[in-house]
């Protein structure tokens, strides 16, 4: 990308009728700002942090270095799940992470990332652009001095890995499973025990029997951190996650003080770095699960009791927050109706299309 080109777009230091912007208006346009970002993902998750790193590029290279964003990786500036407190008290001027980590402070916050039987990526960006999304979340984060981007999606996840077969409920009957957000309060009415640990963590807690099974994304970051070394059994879907948005957090009074271009320019490259981060794992994610199942993992797809039991606890989760928690009430309503109307369309068009793709190649294969 050329940097004059993007200054252009964004509307930068752009002068109408000239080639060339001279150094002092430019310097005057584009004043000396310095942020901090952290993130909830290490190094060791390169998609996920990769997405912030782009992010900070951007915005520097954008205004010749005059506004810098320095990216810490989760725990070296603050802790993992710490990124909302640390950008609402202004600890930092931003933040990368997934608003379901924040599910003990509200359950409403699940919105921002995924809940249980929700939208697919492309029905989530259509909710939070065009429908009320957007407008809502920003409304549910505003009283704790934090202003929401849409940061990318991970696209629909895997069900996890597990050490024993599935087979039926009963299987998950006293199940020590690492998960984030409201999967793991539909999980526990069917007899899971929920843990929620940092993504460096997992790795460790799986291996010395602390955890029974783990969920985290999909294939690319699972081989990445290693989980088909101590669990066989790799299932799908991960109907928690029919999408994952991440976001970036910044202080409203840190984005309040920024010179307009400057505020566009945090939504274009927060935009650009999220589709980069969904084109990177619809890109590398085949692959990844050949690679795993080559070394031995087994897929296996959740047998249709456990998910029509997991629909039903998901309902009864969903009305008892509903009856208590009026945040949580206005958010799902108009997600849910939002759900309820788009999904016939994708089942008539995009539904049908990928599975007879899917047949067809199949078939092709064995002829």
């Amino acid at each position: 990308m050329q940097r004059r080109s993007f200054l252009k777009k964004a509307g930068i230091g752009a002068v109408a009728g000239t080639a060339a912007v001279a150094s002092p208006v430019f310097a005057q346009t584009n004043p000396k700002i310095s942020w901090k970002l952290t993130s909830s993902f290490t190094t060791g998750l390169p998609t996920l942090f990769g997405a912030a790193q782009l992010f900070c590029k951007m915005v520097g290279e954008a205004t010749d270095g005059n506004f810098t964003i320095r990216p810490y990786p989760g725990g070296e500036l603050v802790p993992a799940l710490g990124v909302m407190d640390a950008v609402g008290n202004k600890t930092v001027e931003c933040g990368q992470t997934a608003s379901y980590y924040y599910y003990g402070k509200d359950p409403a916050f699940c919105f921002d990332t995924a809940v249980p039987f929700g939208l697919n990526t492309r029905q989530m960006y259509a909710w939070m652009y065009e429908g009320d999304g957007l407008k809502l979340t920003r409304e549910m984060f505003a009283p704790r001095h934090i202003i929401n981007f849409p940061f990318g999606n991970t696209g629909t996840q895997m069900g996890g890995w597990y050490r024993k077969e599935i087979k039926s409920t009963a299987d998950l009957k006293g199940l020590k499973m690492r998960t984030a957000g409201f999967a793991g309060e539909v999980l526990s009415r069917l007899g899971v025990v929920p843990q929620q640990i940092a993504g460096g963590d997992i790795y460790p807690s799986l291996e010395k029997g602390t955890l029974d099974a783990v969920e985290f994304v999909g294939p690319v970051d699972d081989e990445k951190l290693g989980f088909q070394k101590v669990a066989k059994y790799y299932y799908y879907p991960g109907w928690w996650e029919g999408s994952a948005q991440l976001s970036l957090y910044v202080n409203d009074g840190a984005y309040n003080s920024l010179p307009k271009h400057y505020q566009a320019l945090l939504q274009m490259a927060s935009r650009y770095a999220g589709d980069q981060l969904l084109s990177n794992y619809d890109a590398h994610n085949p692959a990844a699960l050949r690679r795993l199942i080559a070394g031995g993992a087994e897929l296996r797809a959740f047998p249709r009791e456990v998910m029509d039991a997991s629909f039903k606890a998901a309902n009864t989760v969903y009305a008892e927050f509903c009856a208590k928690n009026p945040l949580f009430k206005k958010v799902f309503d108009n997600y849910m109706a939002f759900r309820d109307n788009v999904v016939p369309w994708f089942r008539v068009a995009e539904g049908s299309f990928d599975n007879y793709m899917g047949f067809a190649l199949s078939h092709r294969r064995k002829s």
